[in-house]
């Protein structure tokens, strides 16, 4: 079953720390990807938008959940250039919004706020599975998560199956058509190659299922 633990904002700042060093680790094999079909700073990006989250902690630590989360929306959405901040600070944004947060949250709530924060991303960027981009990765996961919540599968089983969706839908990007940015101008050619926000976006996902499922 789902557990009932409360999360505050020490699970965020954990989980963006651990976040740090598994992009980092990863940040040469983004960068290659993002240069075969993309502009090259994806992982730029990434990187400082989870540095700006991290330096938020003396901040957000004392807060109430609903205003760590825009204070982290905020300074993603000024902070970093690209489609990245403005999809990023949407799911944060979206998440913050949701009611009662600031009452506690465990797990299956949490899971909740991230598929609607997911669909807020959805519509924000316009974009769904098969257009080779992070969606390929966030749309599934979400309704693996929404599915788990649902059937009330057991917390720790639902993470492994996420990790699982996670890859799926990364591996997925390979071979599709790219039709949303700098990627869709190189048609066919875009084709052979996994995109960079799939790959980066399915690395948190799996540090966070890990880091839940190692506690």
């Amino acid at each position: 079953m789902i557990t009932e633990s409360i999360l505050g904002t020490d699970f965020l700042i954990k989980n963006a720390k651990e976040i740090q060093v598994v992009i980092d680790n990863n940040a040469p094999e983004i960068e290659k990807l993002d240069q075969e079909i993309g502009d090259g700073d994806h992982i730029f990006n990434i990187q400082r938008g989870i540095k700006l989250v991290i330096e938020l902690e003396p901040i957000i630590k004392h807060l109430s959940m609903s205003k760590a989360l825009n204070q982290i929306a905020m300074k993603i959405l000024s902070g970093i250039g690209g489609s990245s901040g403005a999809l990023f600070g949407t799911l944060f944004m979206t998440m913050a919004k949701v009611s009662n947060i600031d009452d506690g949250i465990d797990y299956k709530k949490a899971i909740n706020m991230f598929v609607d924060g997911v669909e807020a991303v959805k519509q924000r960027g316009k974009a769904d599975v098969g257009e080779k981009t992070m969606m390929d990765v966030l749309i599934p996961v979400a309704n693996c998560l929404k599915e788990g919540v649902e059937k009330d599968i057991d917390l720790k089983d639902l993470m492994r199956k996420t990790i699982e969706t996670a890859e799926k839908g990364m591996l997925s990007t390979k071979n599709l058509l790219a039709t949303k940015g700098r990627a869709s101008f190189l048609g066919e050619r875009s084709k052979g190659h996994i995109d960079p926000g799939a790959r980066s976006s399915q690395l948190m996902i799996k540090t966070v299922c890990m880091s839940i499922l190692n506690t």
